[in-house]
């Protein structure tokens, strides 16, 4: 029940539901999987719902760990706001699945991130998830402006990094809010006493609003100087639905296509993980099928 959750443009129906059908799902990717052998793929489970929140209930997510194990060039991944993770921590994963936390400093969880688990609560998790030895996955996603943001997003990745170790993270990904234009409206209705919307912003060319790019870059290159002493070159970091000129201007380079950023996720996999990436295609592969 996050204010800034796009679900809440997207879905009419409020039943929290699950899929019943687990191996269905399974098949499903094995075909996927069979169809394009050289290729390496990331999937995850949280698109329209969080991957562990309900895991005590429908153990499907332990399903999918055991599942997964077996299957060649495939890195399940869950993406959570909660620390249900115990049902999870004495599982033979192989390897072969990435646990990963959404997370904002403890400022914005308390007062935007609602029904969620506390920063310490997700730190707790965190810490018993390494110690199990999954590799670990990070998402400041949305980063959020407010008068405090640089101190208090400074201080959540020392609390992360006195928690967890680097060599523990498979990727991290980093983007700023945004949202279309007619959910501003249903933020206002549905968080009456939320601020997110409030400050400046602009309608961007992918059609959503977001803070202006001088303000987006100062945010990314305070954070990105902190989280960059942290993270070692084999870590793969991404933007989230920021244009390659965000990219050059932070990290020096941008992918020049969707199909080029998939090689370069799955090469980084290959060294850090190579009993995730079995074979690997060429990168003229990845770009001439990176819309299939």
């Amino acid at each position: 029940d996050c204010s800034y959750c796009f679900l809440q443009n997207y879905l009419t129906n409020g039943t929290m539901s699950a899929v019943g059908n687990t191996q269905s799902l399974i098949e499903e990717v094995k075909q996927r999987l069979e169809e394009q052998p050289w290729r390496f793929f990331r999937i995850g489970t949280w698109e329209l719902g969080d991957s562990l929140a309900l895991e005590k209930d429908i153990n499907q997510a332990s399903e999918l760990i055991m599942a997964f194990k077996n299957l060649p060039n495939a890195v399940l991944e869950l993406k959570t706001k909660s620390d249900c993770v115990d049902t999870i921590l004495d599982l033979d994963h192989g390897n072969k699945t990435v646990v990963s936390w959404s997370i904002n400093p403890a400022k914005i969880i308390d007062e935007q991130e609602h029904k969620t688990a506390s920063l310490q609560k997700r730190l707790a998790a965190m810490k018993k998830v390494e110690a199990a030895g999954y590799p670990i996955g990070l998402h400041f996603d949305p980063m959020i402006y407010y008068p405090e943001w640089e101190a208090d997003y400074h201080e959540l990745i020392d609390q992360i990094f006195d928690t967890i170790s680097p060599k523990s993270l498979a990727w991290v990904s980093v983007g700023s809010l945004r949202f279309n234009p007619e959910m501003k409206q249903k933020i206002a209705l549905n968080f009456p006493k939320s601020y997110i919307h409030s400050q400046e912003m602009i309608l961007g060319p992918d059609g959503k609003i977001r803070y202006v790019k001088p303000l987006r870059l100062n945010m990314y290159k305070s954070f990105m100087k902190k989280l960059n002493s942290f993270l070692d070159s084999q870590t793969v970091l991404y933007f989230c639905m920021e244009r390659f000129d965000v990219w050059e201007k932070i990290l020096g380079y941008s992918p020049r296509s969707i199909g080029h950023l998939d090689y370069i996720f799955a090469d980084k996999m290959r060294l850090k993980y190579p009993e995730m990436v079995e074979t690997m295609g060429s990168l003229e592969m990845y770009e001439t099928h990176q819309d299939t």
